[in-house]
């Protein structure tokens, strides 16, 4: 099934330039979204979960998430997004500095849906969002149990 509705995504991210950038980024390019943020990984979690203050939080249709988080790393939120039964069909995308091999493979190991450096221009990480919204938000077909 197509997606229909705006999508929901949840940014998970610790750099308030970094939130402050994709989120200017997705407004000049009018990529239609609606953004969560939230801002380590324990947030993280309690947002999917819909735990404590998050509990009328929607369920997103996209992750982009950082590795290098405080209280819970990245690596540590993408294995227990995917072992959960009513996450792991949510996809993640890897948004983070690491170029190391070894957080890569790591990453795919744990069902990461994609893997992507960020950018270090302006230009490149607009250009980077804009391939996100073509693909994930055009061209993917979802599963009701996503939506």
């Amino acid at each position: 099934m197509k997606l229909t509705k705006t999508p929901q995504v949840l940014l998970v991210e610790d750099s308030p330039a970094d939130i402050t950038l994709i989120k200017r980024i997705l407004r000049k390019r009018q990529i239609p979204n609606e953004l969560h943020i939230v801002n380590d990984g324990v947030e993280a979690m309690a947002f999917l979960r819909r735990e404590g203050k998050y509990k009328n939080a929607p369920l997103p249709h996209i992750i982009l998430l950082d590795l290098n988080l405080p209280k819970k790393n990245g690596k540590e939120v993408l294995k227990e997004i995917k072992s959960d039964p009513h996450l792991r069909l949510i996809p993640v995308i890897i948004l983070t500095t690491s170029d190391n091999d070894q957080d890569i493979r790591d990453c795919y190991k744990e069902y990461a849906n994609a893997y992507l450096c960020k950018p270090n221009s302006i230009e490149s990480l607009s250009e980077c969002m804009e391939a996100i919204d073509n693909f994930w938000f055009k061209f993917v077909e979802y599963s009701v149990e996503c939506s």
